[in-house]
């Protein structure tokens, strides 16, 4: 498997916990994988080279600094 495809596995998995702990999981831990999913998104984006992935990885990167 290439970069891109590894990347990509690695923020589906990381989505699919994120989905699960907003199901009813410890605040704590659904922070530490949104705050994990902010390089992980900007990795991908950079691996597939498309403007929007770009895009959308800084608005998380913004929003995901403004959590506490």
């Amino acid at each position: 498997m290439d970069e891109a495809g590894r990347v990509t596995e690695s923020v589906l998995a990381r989505l699919e916990r994120i989905e699960e702990l907003r199901a009813g999981g410890p605040p704590g831990a659904l922070l530490a994988e949104l705050r994990a999913l902010v390089p992980e998104a900007e990795a991908w984006a950079r691996a597939e080279g498309d403007g929007r992935a770009r895009t959308a990885a800084t608005k998380l990167r913004e929003e995901a600094e403004g959590m506490s």
